[in-house]
């Protein structure tokens, strides 16, 4: 009897030792695709230049902020929720990538669901700054804009010369300027914790002490990319 109780608590050990590695491997999965997928829309953004973000305000970013397939939806009250990931530029580089929660609530008569891509372009240090905090609600705790929309878009600049953050979003392939007043950026803390394998503040990843992983640096050279071409068409 106790023989065979042994070997079944071994084997509920071995099991339970499968099914972490097999959840740890999920997350990286899960995390890596989202990557990716950020990458592919900062790319994206690239390639249409004439219905994408102004060059001028690709020269003025000091964090971008992507969330690939934010999810909006639902009948008279529709929630809003999207994960995505952010880097902020230090001096000629770009930092290693945190991951954000985007969350809020729209009211009104909607039917059916859409999900969209979202890119956040901070446009001075405060918004940097701002990105250090543990939650911000944008239009509230910082000032946001929907964005201009094409290459050499020039409306609306005296408009927008306050907001801290420039918001897009891209629908079929179109990016549009997008108004997330309202909506709340939260840190991410369980899926950064999660990639860099240990708990490491926000400040030391945004302000480039962290080096940026082989996973993400596609995701970081695209950002970068795009900074970098705004500037040279100034």
């Amino acid at each position: 009897m106790r023989k065979f109780l042994n070997k079944f608590l071994g084997q509920l050990c071995i099991a339970a030792t499968l099914t972490g590695v097999a959840s740890a491997a999920d997350v990286d999965k899960k995390i890596t695709d989202r990557i990716d997928a950020a990458t592919a829309v900062v790319r994206e953004l690239m390639a249409t230049p004439d219905k994408g973000v102004p060059l001028w305000v690709a020269a003025k970013a000091t964090c971008v902020l992507v969330v690939p397939g934010y999810k909006k939806g639902a009948f008279v009250v529709g929630g809003q929720y999207g994960q995505g990931l952010a880097t902020c530029r230090n001096h000629h580089r770009w930092s290693a990538p945190v991951f954000i929660q985007i969350t809020g609530a729209s009211f009104g008569f909607q039917v059916g669901g859409q999900s969209t891509d979202l890119v956040l372009v901070g446009t001075n240090n405060k918004s940097a700054q701002d990105m250090l905090k543990e939650k911000v609600k944008l239009g509230g705790d910082v000032a946001a804009s929907a964005g201009p929309v094409g290459r050499n878009s020039q409306a609306s600049i005296s408009a927008l010369a306050n907001a801290e953050f420039l918001t897009y979003s891209r629908s079929k392939g179109l990016f549009a300027g997008l108004d997330l007043t309202g909506d709340y950026i939260n840190q991410n803390k369980t899926d950064t914790t999660a990639y860099y394998g240990k708990d490491i503040h926000y400040a030391d990843i945004l302000s480039g002490k962290v080096p940026t992983k082989a996973t993400s640096r596609s995701f970081v050279a695209a950002v970068s990319k795009l900074f970098t071409e705004g500037k040279a068409a100034q």
